[in-house]
């Protein structure tokens, strides 16, 4: 590297905002692995609640303030096409943790669909297992618990081509307008931004809307909660992390928003905008993952 390049690439200075973000992070993951914890118990987790609760306030503050200081970096003209690239690497990393993360989920639906459930009713080479519960029926969804009395089973499963199929709808929908409007970015076409972008916005709250009244519906009417034993427990683990990131992935895209009405961006630099249309590309191809192997299959 020339002394020329290196003079061009930014070297921030020091910042707070690294140790106070793994701050809140312990704060979040303490706080809800004490909500689980004693979540069954008189207390109900009440010091889990608020140390998750503080936790994640903290972060959010954390990241307008950490994500501010980038912004005017940016504006300052501090940025080299070596920060550039550094971003996109960095972005491209993080989706791929993402990726890994949900694979992990995905992993255990595999393996509890395809051995251990088998195992249990006497098929395969460990159905030796069928010993602990005698009588036990090897099927998916796992409607009939081992333990009926501490984990019943559902008494319905979600029938897929309503909401599931129309969510499936929202968020392939919202891929191509969010892609509309980095096209028209591109061409500097402020208004269609505007509106594609808006689209994109309006598709995900109403996503958000329908999977908040289906999990309403499974608890109330269908008898399927966390407590419903492995099928239960999977199913919101997955579509409850999934969850979690359509609601980031709404947040975010309402700040580029905000971001294009105030001028942020031009056709040539606007990774801002491209992180963000990734990361929601991303959420919509695990959401097609989860519309297969956990509703249809």
């Amino acid at each position: 590297m020339s002394t020329q390049d290196y003079q061009s690439y930014y070297v921030p200075e020091q910042s707070r905002w690294p140790i106070l973000a793994s701050i809140s992070l312990f704060l979040m993951a303490f706080g809800a692995g004490t909500l689980m914890t004693n979540l069954s118990s008189e207390s109900g987790g009440g010091l889990g609640v608020v140390l998750l609760l503080a936790g994640a306030l903290a972060m959010g503050l954390i990241l307008v303030g950490w994500f501010g200081n980038v912004i005017n970096e940016s504006h300052q003209g501090l940025y080299s096409p070596q920060m550039d690239r550094s971003f996109r690497w960095g972005m491209s990393w993080f989706i791929f943790s993402e990726v890994m993360f949900f694979a992990a989920f995905f992993g255990t639906l595999f393996y509890v669909r395809t051995l251990a459930v088998p195992w249990l009713g006497g098929e395969g080479d460990k159905g030796v297992s069928n010993m602990l519960w005698q009588g036990f029926s090897a099927e998916w969804p796992l409607m009939t618990t081992p333990d009926q009395s501490t984990f019943p089973g559902p008494k319905e499963v979600i029938d897929p081509w309503h909401i599931p199929l129309l969510n499936t709808i929202l968020l392939i929908s919202s891929s191509f307008t969010v892609t509309l409007a980095h096209k028209a970015l591109k061409l500097n076409l402020r208004s269609r931004v505007v509106f594609w972008l808006g689209a994109t916005i309006a598709l995900g709250l109403v996503f958000l809307y329908f999977q908040a009244y289906e999990y309403a519906v499974a608890y109330n009417d269908l008898g399927l909660t966390l407590n419903a034993g492995i099928y239960g427990a999977t199913f919101f683990i997955l579509t409850g992390f999934h969850g979690m990131h359509v609601t980031l992935g709404t947040i975010m895209l309402i700040i580029i928003f905000l971001r294009v009405l105030k001028g942020h961006f031009n056709s040539d630099k606007h990774f801002g905008f491209e992180a963000v249309a990734w990361y929601w590309h991303f959420v919509d191809v695990v959401w097609v993952g989860l519309f297969l192997f956990v509703y249809i299959i």
